[in-house]
């Protein structure tokens, strides 16, 4: 069911997935740590440590699927943490690398999290999101691979509906066909009437495929989606799992459907939708979603450094600290958890860690959990030339959204170097000023710097909006030195 090369396809700039492909268990020789450094760059400005570190755990976890089953079972992933400011790179190098070799991926917060037996999330249900990540995942790619024959089905449906239905009165013989009384040329009915709506069903498929009726309105059945989940709270280790009521109870409950009129076009979305869900064989969907969140699942847990305690420790214990770091010792290191797919080992699991470590350090954390993350990586505070790098490089810049989005109304909005400059001089003054958070500083200056142009675009006559430093000064200078209302606007 896999495809080759994880949907990986290399180009002049790098690495490139667009999507279309599923990752496979094979060694891809594309996804050298250079090149997996390289995608990086394209989105994440500086951070070259932890590029590298990641780039590494990823390309050990394909040279780990060349080995044999029984030394492979031995090597677990290396899980990494990486240390540094908020708004630096660390959530967007985890989310990317993901993206990159289609794994499925959850980020979570270490802070919604408690103890076992304690009004909370269970960390347990950190896998069960992985678990459903991968269904959606898998689900979405089965889903792609059988659209041609869901396409076939639905126009079929369509035939069936646009077909005038025939008042036949019952008879006789209709009874006898029943119970076998009727002689074996005469059970097939009229032939004349056969050959005619053999004849008009080509005619109507000949003109659903040539696009000729696509306005035209018609009634059909859309099976509704009658699915009940029940969440169970409260016992250990089912805080997120669900009865589904219609899978417990199997074909025993009749499918609800309702009749729905609509345009063809419409409708063949709907209908193809539908027959789509009912090619899909569940049970490999299920088995294969295993394997995957097992094998290329990646977990990040953010905010880390907020479920530890100073120095180490206290006198009394704290169900969201302490306690958290002891439930998620036995994910961490490998362990089997209960979902509603099946049982999932989270052996080789790549567990990303982050956080700010600010009033804390790394060894506050207990010393089991310390050494389930061997690598660790600390991010630098990005400078103001860092700043500048990120709002024009990557792809997808913070400057090409807002172009992006000015464009729209018809208007070239240019930014000259001198004002790219002087904006990320400005965000790196508030930084230091202020409480550092990172690029995210870009965001608040950039709609303060454009609050104006955004309102008053779709009226003014230009063609061309050119922001120059002048234009910059003017509109950030004030709210940088007003430290009074900077406090609220930036």
């Amino acid at each position: 069911m896999s495809k080759k090369n994880a949907g990986l396809k290399e180009n002049e700039s790098g690495l490139k997935n667009d999507g279309s492909e599923k990752s496979n268990f094979n060694l891809n020789v594309a996804l050298t740590p250079t090149k997996i450094v390289e995608f990086l760059n394209r989105y994440i400005v500086g951070q070259d440590k932890a590029k590298r570190a990641v780039a590494v755990a990823l390309r050990n976890r394909e040279r780990r699927r060349r080995l044999s089953p029984e030394i492979a079972r031995e090597i677990s992933p290396k899980n990494i943490l990486m240390v540094g400011p908020t708004g630096v790179g660390k959530t967007e190098i985890a989310r990317r690398l993901s993206s990159l070799v289609q794994a499925p991926f959850v980020k979570v917060e270490a802070t919604k999290f408690t103890e076992v037996g304690y009004v909370g999330r269970d960390v347990e249900s950190i896998v069960r999101d992985l678990v459903d990540a991968a269904v959606a995942m898998v689900r979405k790619q089965m889903l792609a691979d059988v659209q041609e024959p869901a396409a076939e089905r639905a126009e079929q449906r369509l035939v069936d509906a646009l077909l005038p239905r025939s008042d036949k009165k019952f008879s006789m013989p209709d009874i006898m066909r029943v119970f076998g009384g009727v002689p074996e040329g005469e059970a097939e009915g009229e032939p004349e009437e056969v050959r005619k709506n053999e004849a008009t069903r080509e005619r109507l498929l000949t003109m659903l495929r040539e696009g000729r009726l696509e306005d035209r309105e018609v009634e059909i059945e859309i099976a509704e989606n009658a699915a009940v989940g029940i969440p169970l709270f409260g016992a250990s280790g089912m805080d997120s799992m669900g009865i589904n009521l219609s899978e417990i109870l199997g074909g025993m409950l009749p499918k609800k459907s309702k009749k729905r009129r609509m345009k063809i076009s419409e409708a063949r979305r709907a209908l193809t939708a539908e027959e789509a869900e009912k090619l899909i064989d569940t049970e490999a969907l299920s088995q294969e979603a295993l394997d995957k969140a097992q094998e290329d699942g990646i977990v990040f847990l953010d905010e880390l450094d907020k479920i530890v305690a100073k120095g180490g420790g206290g006198s009394s214990p704290d169900v969201s600290r302490e306690g958290v770091q002891r439930d998620l010792l036995p994910i961490v290191e490998g362990s089997v958890v209960q979902t509603r797919y099946g049982p999932v080992k989270t052996d080789h699991v790549l567990f990303i860690a982050a956080g700010a470590f600010s009033g804390v350090k790394p060894s506050d954390l207990i010393p089991e959990l310390q050494g389930r993350f061997p690598i660790r990586v600390e991010l630098q505070p990005l400078s103001w030339e860092n700043l500048q790098q990120i709002l024009i490089e990557p792809e997808n810049s913070l400057l090409k959204q807002y172009t992006a989005l000015i464009g729209t109304e018809g208007v070239e909005l240019r930014f000259t170097d001198d004002a790219t400059r002087e904006i990320a001089v400005l965000a790196s003054k508030m930084n230091a000023e202020m409480e550092d958070i990172g690029a995210r500083r870009l965001h608040t200056m950039l709609e303060q710097l454009l609050e104006e142009v955004s309102f008053e675009v779709c009226d003014d006559s230009r063609k061309v909006i050119e922001i120059d430093v002048g234009f910059v000064q003017n509109r950030l200078n004030c709210l940088v030195e007003n430290r009074d209302i900077r406090r609220y606007l930036l």
